[in-house]
């Protein structure tokens, strides 16, 4: 995760905010009882950047589960054209317009699409995100994210460059899981097969 750096530049980045709506959606994605939740998306939030007091709290929970949940299917959409509906129904039903904001003069000036700077986390997550995928998007002109292709693995994800080539799993770890089983499938096939022939 990238900390921001002193200007704030990183923080607002469309990159950064893109990756940002991925961890959150992963966190809040797991499964209940997940008793570090709270802990987990302040985390996240202060690895992007995000200033203190968070002012986070258990009530932001449900309203931000429910946030993640709405950004999921951008992520697993199966094309551009989905995730750019899936984006444009989310912007026209769930965010206000575009505006700037300097935060008081504490940030330099970046775009929102939150009510206002001091909406709900939840709203600011889902806006914020929007915003971030949707120019994203528009700059790769394809789908933003993608979801994990490993069986043991639902996370989503940013990929890294604007290239072509589609990542398939979120992580390193999850691509040599995924090799390390497939290896190991065609070993056994293999010995199965020399003990069928003998």
């Amino acid at each position: 995760m990238p900390l921001a750096s002193d200007d704030g530049t990183a923080r607002h980045s469309v990159l950064a905010n893109a990756r940002r709506a991925a961890d959150l959606v992963n966190v809040l994605s797991r499964p209940d009882p997940y008793p570090s939740r709270l802990a987990d998306v302040a985390a996240v939030l202060r690895a992007y950047g995000e200033g203190e007091p968070l002012g986070l709290a258990d009530a932001d929970l449900p309203h931000l589960r429910e946030a993640a949940g709405a950004l999921r299917p951008v992520f697993a959409a199966d094309g551009t054209d989905t995730a750019a509906r899936t984006l444009n129904a989310l912007l026209a039903e769930r965010t206000g317009p575009l505006r700037l904001t300097a935060h008081g003069g504490r940030d330099p000036w970046h775009p929102h699409v939150d009510r206002d700077d001091d909406a709900p986390w939840a709203e600011w997550f889902l806006a914020s995100s929007c915003l971030s995928l949707a120019v994203l998007l528009w700059d790769r002109g394809r789908a933003p994210g993608g979801v994990c292709a490993s069986a043991t693995c639902e996370d989503v994800f940013v990929p890294q460059g604007g290239g072509k080539d589609r990542r398939r799993y979120c992580s390193r770890r999850c691509a040599t899981r995924e090799r390390v089983a497939a290896h190991r499938r065609a070993r056994a096939a293999g010995s199965a097969q020399m003990s069928i022939t003998r």
